[in-house]
């Protein structure tokens, strides 16, 4: 009897730790942006959230909050430089409260005509779920224009 509960408690703790969805992305991701911003010689501000962006130009025009409709050029890539999604030099329009949360929050330090890259870790983007060929627990880099907030 004891052999057999002291199996079970052994096959259970061994199959919890090696459960690749139950990883914790934050950290990992959080190192993973400093060493790209440091291997490409980049400056980024850090928000609470984990978002890291860069301003190359803030803009002149409106500055979006959070609920507004904005129109974004882009183009998103991983931390090797592939890229996996890019809009036509027109963007794309949506509302900030249908994206994910890194671009909700990150779009907000632009005004229109502003440019610049969001770092978005996972726990911001898509989590730590594949979603549509983007690896769970995945960084993802936009290099963002904000057209106009509509």
């Amino acid at each position: 009897m004891r052999l057999t509960l002291l199996a079970c408690i052994l096959i259970f703790i061994t199959s919890c730790g090696n459960d690749e969805n139950s990883i914790d992305y934050v950290s990992k991701n959080d190192a993973d942006i400093q060493t790209y911003l440091a291997d490409n010689n980049l400056t980024a501000q850090k928000s609470s959230s984990g978002l890291y962006y860069i301003i190359d130009e803030l803009g002149d025009g409106a500055q979006p909050t959070a609920i507004d409709n904005v129109t974004v050029a882009y183009k998103g890539y991983f931390l090797d430089s592939s890229v996996f999604d890019q809009s036509s030099d027109a963007g794309i329009s949506f509302n900030l409260q249908q994206v994910i949360a890194g671009w909700t929050e990150g779009i907000t330090y632009f005004r229109e005509g502003g440019s610049g890259i969001l770092l978005v870790p996972a726990h911001l983007g898509y989590g730590n779920n594949n979603f549509r060929g983007i690896p769970g627990g995945s960084v993802l880099i936009f290099d963002i224009n904000l057209i106009t907030v509509n």
